[in-house]
Protein backbone atom coordinates (compact mmCIF):
# COMPACT_ATOMS: atom_id res chain seq x y z
CA UNK A 1 0.00 0.00 0.00
CA UNK A 2 3.02 2.32 0.22
CA UNK A 3 4.92 2.31 -2.69
CA UNK A 4 6.25 4.58 -5.14
CA UNK A 5 6.52 4.88 -8.95
CA UNK A 6 9.81 4.08 -10.68
CA UNK A 7 10.97 5.77 -13.31
CA UNK A 8 14.61 4.33 -13.18
CA UNK A 9 15.07 0.79 -13.78
CA UNK A 10 16.82 -1.04 -10.68
CA UNK A 11 19.82 -1.42 -12.50
CA UNK A 12 21.14 1.46 -13.88
CA UNK A 13 24.52 1.81 -16.15
CA UNK A 14 23.96 5.30 -17.68
CA UNK A 15 22.16 8.88 -17.73
CA UNK A 16 23.99 9.52 -14.88
CA UNK A 17 23.14 13.08 -14.06
CA UNK A 18 19.34 11.94 -12.89
CA UNK A 19 21.60 9.74 -10.19
CA UNK A 20 22.31 12.75 -8.03
CA UNK A 21 19.02 12.12 -6.05
CA UNK A 22 18.24 8.72 -6.37
CA UNK A 23 18.71 7.99 -2.84
CA UNK A 24 15.32 10.05 -2.24
CA UNK A 25 13.61 7.07 -2.97
CA UNK A 26 16.12 4.29 -3.68
CA UNK A 27 18.64 2.49 -1.13
CA UNK A 28 22.21 1.23 -3.36
CA UNK A 29 22.62 -2.36 -2.53
CA UNK A 30 25.95 -4.57 -3.87
CA UNK A 31 26.35 -4.98 -7.69
CA UNK A 32 25.32 -1.35 -8.39
CA UNK A 33 21.41 -2.53 -7.77
CA UNK A 34 18.69 0.39 -6.58
CA UNK A 35 15.91 -0.84 -4.33
CA UNK A 36 12.82 0.74 -3.70
CA UNK A 37 12.52 2.52 -0.35
CA UNK A 38 8.80 1.61 -0.33
CA UNK A 39 6.48 -0.81 1.98
CA UNK A 40 3.98 -3.51 0.28
CA UNK A 41 0.87 -3.91 2.80
CA UNK A 42 -2.11 -5.62 2.13
CA UNK A 43 -4.46 -7.71 4.86
CA UNK A 44 -4.37 -10.85 2.40
CA UNK A 45 -1.86 -12.67 0.15
CA UNK A 46 -3.25 -12.51 -3.38
CA UNK A 47 -2.19 -9.05 -4.55
CA UNK A 48 1.22 -9.41 -2.63
CA UNK A 49 1.64 -12.60 -4.78
CA UNK A 50 0.62 -11.26 -7.89
CA UNK A 51 3.22 -8.18 -7.52
CA UNK A 52 6.01 -10.75 -6.54
CA UNK A 53 5.19 -12.82 -9.85
CA UNK A 54 5.45 -9.47 -12.08
CA UNK A 55 8.13 -8.28 -13.31
CA UNK A 56 8.63 -5.67 -11.16
CA UNK A 57 8.68 -8.29 -7.94
CA UNK A 58 12.33 -8.80 -7.85
CA UNK A 59 12.77 -5.24 -7.48
CA UNK A 60 11.68 -4.87 -3.64
CA UNK A 61 13.22 -6.11 -0.40
CA UNK A 62 11.63 -9.37 0.31
CA UNK A 63 11.22 -8.13 3.97
CA UNK A 64 9.29 -5.56 3.18
CA UNK A 65 6.43 -7.57 1.64
CA UNK A 66 3.99 -7.29 4.71
CA UNK A 67 0.70 -9.14 4.56
CA UNK A 68 -2.07 -10.89 6.39
CA UNK A 69 -4.13 -14.05 5.94
CA UNK A 70 -7.80 -13.24 6.30
CA UNK A 71 -8.49 -9.58 4.02
CA UNK A 72 -10.61 -7.29 5.42
CA UNK A 73 -13.83 -8.36 3.52
CA UNK A 74 -15.05 -4.44 2.24
CA UNK A 75 -15.57 -3.62 6.02
CA UNK A 76 -13.31 -0.59 7.69
CA UNK A 77 -13.57 -1.78 10.84
CA UNK A 78 -12.36 -5.08 10.60
CA UNK A 79 -8.89 -3.65 8.51
CA UNK A 80 -8.88 -0.96 11.54
CA UNK A 81 -9.60 -2.56 14.59
CA UNK A 82 -9.11 -6.24 14.15
CA UNK A 83 -7.06 -8.15 11.20
CA UNK A 84 -5.25 -4.71 10.63
CA UNK A 85 -4.55 -3.90 14.41
CA UNK A 86 -2.54 -7.74 14.72
CA UNK A 87 -0.22 -6.37 11.04
CA UNK A 88 0.12 -2.82 12.39
CA UNK A 89 3.14 -3.70 14.07
CA UNK A 90 4.91 -5.40 11.63
CA UNK A 91 4.56 -3.01 9.07
CA UNK A 92 5.80 -0.46 11.61
CA UNK A 93 8.60 -2.25 12.55
CA UNK A 94 9.69 -2.57 8.41
CA UNK A 95 8.38 1.44 8.30
CA UNK A 96 10.98 1.94 11.05
CA UNK A 97 14.04 0.41 9.79
CA UNK A 98 13.26 2.31 6.45
CA UNK A 99 13.32 5.59 8.05
CA UNK A 100 16.08 4.96 10.21
CA UNK A 101 18.15 4.43 7.09
CA UNK A 102 17.51 7.82 5.49
CA UNK A 103 20.22 10.64 6.49
CA UNK A 104 17.01 13.15 6.04
CA UNK A 105 13.67 11.40 6.39
CA UNK A 106 11.28 14.33 4.95
CA UNK A 107 7.98 12.65 5.34
CA UNK A 108 5.84 9.66 4.29
CA UNK A 109 3.28 8.66 1.01
CA UNK A 110 0.40 6.60 0.98
CA UNK A 111 -1.12 5.15 -1.26
CA UNK A 112 -4.62 3.73 -0.91
CA UNK A 113 -8.23 2.81 -2.28
CA UNK A 114 -11.07 4.69 0.55
CA UNK A 115 -13.64 2.32 -0.83
CA UNK A 116 -12.90 -1.06 0.51
CA UNK A 117 -11.70 -2.90 3.93
CA UNK A 118 -7.72 -2.56 3.99
CA UNK A 119 -7.40 0.79 2.13
CA UNK A 120 -9.55 2.63 4.36
CA UNK A 121 -9.51 0.92 7.17
CA UNK A 122 -5.88 -0.47 7.70
CA UNK A 123 -4.54 2.76 5.82
CA UNK A 124 -6.20 4.94 7.98
CA UNK A 125 -4.81 3.00 10.88
CA UNK A 126 -0.96 3.26 10.02
CA UNK A 127 -1.29 7.03 9.07
CA UNK A 128 -2.64 7.31 13.18
CA UNK A 129 0.75 5.28 14.08
CA UNK A 130 2.95 7.56 11.66
CA UNK A 131 1.40 10.71 13.23
CA UNK A 132 1.82 9.33 16.36
CA UNK A 133 5.41 8.37 16.14
CA UNK A 134 6.81 10.64 13.77
CA UNK A 135 4.05 14.14 14.66
CA UNK A 136 6.73 16.30 12.94
CA UNK A 137 6.94 14.77 9.56
CA UNK A 138 5.07 15.19 6.35
CA UNK A 139 2.62 12.76 5.40
CA UNK A 140 0.89 12.87 2.28
CA UNK A 141 -2.09 10.50 1.13
CA UNK A 142 -2.43 9.75 -2.90
CA UNK A 143 -6.23 8.74 -2.04
CA UNK A 144 -8.91 7.18 -4.62
CA UNK A 145 -12.38 7.98 -3.74
CA UNK A 146 -15.73 6.78 -4.39
CA UNK A 147 -16.91 7.40 -7.64
CA UNK A 148 -20.69 8.07 -8.04
CA UNK A 149 -20.99 5.14 -10.81
CA UNK A 150 -17.85 3.21 -10.31
CA UNK A 151 -18.83 1.08 -7.64
CA UNK A 152 -18.09 -2.90 -6.95
CA UNK A 153 -18.78 -2.26 -2.68
CA UNK A 154 -22.51 -1.65 -1.26
CA UNK A 155 -20.78 -0.19 1.93
CA UNK A 156 -18.36 2.13 0.01
CA UNK A 157 -20.18 5.14 1.42
CA UNK A 158 -19.19 3.58 5.27
CA UNK A 159 -15.61 3.28 4.46
CA UNK A 160 -14.88 6.14 2.60
CA UNK A 161 -16.92 8.46 5.24
CA UNK A 162 -14.93 6.54 8.27
CA UNK A 163 -11.61 7.40 6.36
CA UNK A 164 -12.40 10.68 5.28
CA UNK A 165 -12.60 11.21 9.00
CA UNK A 166 -8.95 10.10 9.47
CA UNK A 167 -7.37 11.94 7.06
CA UNK A 168 -8.91 15.14 8.00
CA UNK A 169 -7.05 14.73 11.20
CA UNK A 170 -3.93 12.72 10.42
CA UNK A 171 -2.75 14.07 6.61
CA UNK A 172 -0.85 17.36 5.74
CA UNK A 173 -1.84 16.76 2.00
CA UNK A 174 -4.03 14.17 0.50
CA UNK A 175 -4.57 13.84 -3.63
CA UNK A 176 -7.79 12.94 -4.66
CA UNK A 177 -8.44 10.58 -7.38
CA UNK A 178 -11.84 8.77 -8.15
CA UNK A 179 -12.07 6.20 -10.99
CA UNK A 180 -15.42 7.89 -12.96
CA UNK A 181 -12.59 11.02 -13.68
CA UNK A 182 -9.73 8.60 -14.34
CA UNK A 183 -12.38 6.12 -16.94
CA UNK A 184 -13.66 10.01 -18.76
CA UNK A 185 -9.73 10.77 -19.59
CA UNK A 186 -9.04 7.54 -21.07
CA UNK A 187 -12.63 7.27 -23.09
CA UNK A 188 -12.93 10.97 -24.00
CA UNK A 189 -9.73 12.37 -23.66
CA UNK A 190 -7.38 9.60 -24.89
CA UNK A 191 -9.96 7.57 -27.51
CA UNK A 192 -9.30 4.28 -25.22
CA UNK A 193 -12.70 2.32 -26.03
CA UNK A 194 -12.27 0.08 -23.14
CA UNK A 195 -9.79 0.98 -20.25
CA UNK A 196 -8.01 -1.28 -18.57
CA UNK A 197 -6.12 -1.18 -14.99
CA UNK A 198 -2.73 0.03 -16.74
CA UNK A 199 -4.39 2.74 -18.38
CA UNK A 200 -6.04 4.05 -15.25
CA UNK A 201 -2.78 3.57 -12.62
CA UNK A 202 -0.85 5.38 -15.58
CA UNK A 203 -2.64 8.55 -14.99
CA UNK A 204 -1.98 8.29 -11.59
CA UNK A 205 1.28 7.06 -11.61
CA UNK A 206 2.35 10.09 -13.84
CA UNK A 207 1.18 12.36 -11.43
CA UNK A 208 2.51 11.01 -8.59
CA UNK A 209 5.84 11.06 -10.69
CA UNK A 210 5.12 14.83 -11.56
CA UNK A 211 4.37 15.60 -8.31
CA UNK A 212 7.86 13.96 -6.76
CA UNK A 213 9.69 15.48 -9.72
CA UNK A 214 11.41 18.34 -8.11
CA UNK A 215 12.48 15.30 -4.93
CA UNK A 216 14.42 13.86 -7.83
CA UNK A 217 15.54 15.62 -10.26
CA UNK A 218 17.81 19.63 -10.17
CA UNK A 219 15.82 22.08 -11.81
CA UNK A 220 14.95 26.02 -10.88
CA UNK A 221 12.59 27.08 -8.31
CA UNK A 222 12.25 23.84 -6.62
CA UNK A 223 10.12 22.41 -3.93
CA UNK A 224 9.92 20.43 -1.36
CA UNK A 225 7.22 18.09 0.35
CA UNK A 226 7.28 21.36 3.17
CA UNK A 227 7.46 23.70 0.91
CA UNK A 228 4.64 22.48 -0.99
CA UNK A 229 2.25 22.25 1.88
CA UNK A 230 3.13 25.56 3.67
CA UNK A 231 2.45 27.23 -0.18
CA UNK A 232 -0.85 25.53 -0.88
CA UNK A 233 -2.89 24.49 2.87
CA UNK A 234 -4.39 27.88 4.26
CA UNK A 235 -5.80 26.26 6.94
CA UNK A 236 -4.73 22.87 8.40
CA UNK A 237 -8.21 20.92 7.74
CA UNK A 238 -8.14 22.14 4.16
CA UNK A 239 -5.79 19.99 2.70
CA UNK A 240 -7.26 18.40 -0.18
CA UNK A 241 -6.31 18.84 -3.88
CA UNK A 242 -7.15 17.90 -7.34
CA UNK A 243 -4.65 17.29 -9.64
CA UNK A 244 -4.44 16.84 -13.50
CA UNK A 245 -1.21 16.07 -15.70
CA UNK A 246 -0.54 17.16 -19.27
CA UNK A 247 0.08 16.65 -22.30
CA UNK A 248 -2.90 14.11 -22.78
CA UNK A 249 -3.29 13.12 -26.09
CA UNK A 250 -5.07 10.09 -28.26
CA UNK A 251 -2.12 8.53 -30.37
CA UNK A 252 -4.18 9.74 -33.46
CA UNK A 253 -3.56 13.55 -32.29
CA UNK A 254 -0.26 13.34 -30.60
CA UNK A 255 1.75 13.59 -33.56
CA UNK A 256 -0.72 16.79 -34.57
CA UNK A 257 0.26 18.97 -31.85
CA UNK A 258 3.00 20.97 -30.60
CA UNK A 259 4.10 20.60 -26.71
CA UNK A 260 3.84 24.60 -26.34
CA UNK A 261 4.12 25.97 -22.58
CA UNK A 262 0.73 27.77 -23.31
CA UNK A 263 -1.06 24.58 -24.07
CA UNK A 264 0.15 22.33 -21.23
CA UNK A 265 -1.22 25.51 -18.77
CA UNK A 266 -4.27 25.47 -20.49
CA UNK A 267 -5.06 21.45 -20.42
CA UNK A 268 -3.75 21.88 -16.76
CA UNK A 269 -6.58 24.18 -15.76
CA UNK A 270 -9.23 22.58 -17.43
CA UNK A 271 -11.81 20.73 -16.01
CA UNK A 272 -11.83 17.70 -18.54
CA UNK A 273 -8.43 16.93 -17.19
CA UNK A 274 -9.01 16.89 -12.96
CA UNK A 275 -8.41 13.31 -11.89
CA UNK A 276 -11.29 14.01 -9.36
CA UNK A 277 -15.09 14.14 -10.61
CA UNK A 278 -15.51 17.31 -9.13
CA UNK A 279 -15.59 20.49 -11.74
CA UNK A 280 -13.29 23.59 -10.62
CA UNK A 281 -15.17 26.14 -12.12
CA UNK A 282 -18.40 25.35 -9.34
CA UNK A 283 -15.98 26.52 -7.05
CA UNK A 284 -12.51 29.20 -6.48
CA UNK A 285 -8.94 28.02 -6.08
CA UNK A 286 -7.90 28.64 -2.70
CA UNK A 287 -4.05 28.11 -4.26
CA UNK A 288 -2.45 26.32 -7.44
CA UNK A 289 0.73 24.65 -7.95
CA UNK A 290 1.99 23.91 -11.06
CA UNK A 291 5.37 21.30 -11.88
CA UNK A 292 6.69 21.88 -15.19
CA UNK A 293 9.17 19.36 -16.75
CA UNK A 294 11.99 19.79 -20.03
CA UNK A 295 13.69 22.49 -21.39
CA UNK A 296 10.99 25.82 -21.12
CA UNK A 297 11.82 29.37 -20.21
CA UNK A 298 10.42 30.21 -16.78
CA UNK A 299 9.59 33.76 -18.30
CA UNK A 300 7.12 32.27 -20.54
CA UNK A 301 5.66 30.58 -17.62
CA UNK A 302 5.40 33.32 -15.50
CA UNK A 303 3.57 34.93 -18.48
CA UNK A 304 1.05 32.33 -19.42
CA UNK A 305 0.45 31.64 -15.46
CA UNK A 306 -0.42 35.41 -15.38
CA UNK A 307 -2.29 35.71 -18.12
CA UNK A 308 -4.58 32.70 -17.18
CA UNK A 309 -5.00 34.19 -13.44
CA UNK A 310 -6.13 37.56 -14.98
CA UNK A 311 -8.52 35.97 -17.23
CA UNK A 312 -10.06 34.03 -14.65
CA UNK A 313 -9.66 36.03 -11.94
CA UNK A 314 -13.02 34.95 -10.55
CA UNK A 315 -12.08 31.62 -9.89
CA UNK A 316 -9.53 32.46 -7.39
CA UNK A 317 -9.80 33.66 -3.84
CA UNK A 318 -8.95 37.48 -3.52
CA UNK A 319 -7.75 37.11 -0.08
CA UNK A 320 -4.45 35.16 -1.21
CA UNK A 321 -3.15 38.03 -3.52
CA UNK A 322 0.16 35.65 -4.84
CA UNK A 323 -1.77 32.29 -4.41
CA UNK A 324 0.02 30.43 -7.56
CA UNK A 325 3.35 28.46 -7.21
CA UNK A 326 5.27 27.50 -10.24
CA UNK A 327 8.38 24.88 -10.25
CA UNK A 328 10.14 23.51 -13.11
CA UNK A 329 12.37 20.78 -13.57
CA UNK A 330 14.67 20.54 -16.43
CA UNK A 331 14.82 16.60 -16.96
CA UNK A 332 11.51 15.96 -18.95
CA UNK A 333 9.48 12.38 -18.80
CA UNK A 334 10.86 9.47 -21.08
CA UNK A 335 9.13 10.14 -24.06
CA UNK A 336 8.53 13.91 -24.24
CA UNK A 337 10.20 17.18 -24.45
CA UNK A 338 7.78 18.78 -22.02
CA UNK A 339 5.08 17.81 -19.77
CA UNK A 340 3.38 19.32 -16.65
CA UNK A 341 1.79 18.21 -13.48
CA UNK A 342 -1.49 20.63 -11.21
CA UNK A 343 -2.21 20.66 -8.13
CA UNK A 344 -5.25 22.86 -6.89
CA UNK A 345 -6.52 23.55 -3.23
CA UNK A 346 -10.38 24.01 -4.88
CA UNK A 347 -13.15 24.68 -2.98
CA UNK A 348 -15.32 22.34 -5.73
CA UNK A 349 -13.70 19.07 -3.77
CA UNK A 350 -16.28 19.47 -1.22
CA UNK A 351 -18.68 18.26 -4.32
CA UNK A 352 -16.93 14.66 -3.70
CA UNK A 353 -17.28 14.69 0.15
CA UNK A 354 -20.66 15.93 -0.40
CA UNK A 355 -21.76 12.30 -2.48
CA UNK A 356 -19.98 10.49 0.30
CA UNK A 357 -22.36 12.59 2.56
CA UNK A 358 -25.47 11.78 0.71
CA UNK A 359 -25.02 7.92 0.02
CA UNK A 360 -24.14 7.34 3.77
CA UNK A 361 -27.39 9.42 4.99
CA UNK A 362 -29.78 7.11 3.05
CA UNK A 363 -27.88 3.95 4.27
CA UNK A 364 -27.47 4.81 8.33
CA UNK A 365 -31.16 6.09 8.30
CA UNK A 366 -32.28 2.58 8.05
CA UNK A 367 -29.07 1.22 10.28
CA UNK A 368 -28.34 -1.17 7.36
CA UNK A 369 -25.14 -3.10 7.37
CA UNK A 370 -23.77 -1.74 10.19
CA UNK A 371 -23.75 -4.61 12.80
CA UNK A 372 -21.13 -5.65 10.57
CA UNK A 373 -19.34 -2.95 11.54
CA UNK A 374 -20.39 -3.10 15.57
CA UNK A 375 -19.63 -7.02 15.65
CA UNK A 376 -15.60 -5.44 14.96
CA UNK A 377 -16.04 -4.05 18.06
CA UNK A 378 -16.98 -0.22 16.76
CA UNK A 379 -19.12 2.21 18.20
CA UNK A 380 -21.91 3.61 16.12
CA UNK A 381 -21.17 6.91 17.70
CA UNK A 382 -17.77 6.35 15.40
CA UNK A 383 -20.13 7.14 12.20
CA UNK A 384 -21.84 10.18 13.66
CA UNK A 385 -18.71 12.14 14.62
CA UNK A 386 -17.23 10.77 11.15
CA UNK A 387 -20.31 12.52 9.72
CA UNK A 388 -20.23 15.78 11.32
CA UNK A 389 -16.22 16.08 11.19
CA UNK A 390 -16.87 15.83 7.18
CA UNK A 391 -19.87 18.03 7.33
CA UNK A 392 -18.14 20.74 9.20
CA UNK A 393 -15.41 20.25 6.35
CA UNK A 394 -17.73 21.35 3.46
CA UNK A 395 -19.11 24.10 5.32
CA UNK A 396 -15.32 25.38 5.84
CA UNK A 397 -14.86 25.24 2.11
CA UNK A 398 -18.07 27.29 1.18
CA UNK A 399 -17.57 29.60 3.80
CA UNK A 400 -14.13 30.33 2.44
CA UNK A 401 -15.03 29.85 -0.96
CA UNK A 402 -17.94 32.98 -0.73
CA UNK A 403 -16.27 35.49 1.85
CA UNK A 404 -14.24 38.49 0.83
CA UNK A 405 -10.77 39.29 1.93
CA UNK A 406 -12.01 41.44 5.18
CA UNK A 407 -14.91 39.04 6.47
CA UNK A 408 -12.10 36.37 6.31
CA UNK A 409 -9.63 38.71 8.43
CA UNK A 410 -12.71 38.85 10.83
CA UNK A 411 -13.33 34.97 10.73
CA UNK A 412 -10.15 34.22 11.59
CA UNK A 413 -9.75 37.07 14.47
CA UNK A 414 -12.78 35.35 16.07
CA UNK A 415 -11.01 31.82 15.70
CA UNK A 416 -8.20 33.37 17.44
CA UNK A 417 -10.20 34.64 20.16
CA UNK A 418 -12.13 31.38 21.03
CA UNK A 419 -8.62 29.43 20.85
CA UNK A 420 -7.36 31.95 23.72
CA UNK A 421 -10.45 31.49 25.88
CA UNK A 422 -9.96 27.74 25.78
Amino acid sequence: MVYYQMEISTKITKFQKSLDRIDVYYNEVSGGRYVPRAVVVDLEPGVIDVIKASKYGGAFRPDNFVHGQNGAGNNWATGHYTEGAELADHVMEAVRKEFEACDSPQGFQLCHSLGGGTGSGFGTLLLNRLREEYYDRIIMSFSVYPSPKVSDVVVEPYNALLSMHQLIENTDESFCFDNEALYRICTETLMIKTPNYSDLNGLVCNTMAGITTSLRFPGQLNADLRKLAVNMVPFPRLHFFVSSYAPLLSEANAKFRAHRVQDLISQLFDSKSMMADCNPSFGKYLTVACMLRGKVSMRDVDKHMADLQTKHSSSFVEWVPSNVKTACCNVPPKGLNVAGTFIGNNTSIQECFCRTLERFSQMFSRRAFTHWYTGEGMDLQEFTEAENNLRDLCTEYLKYQECGSEECSEDEDEEEDEVYED
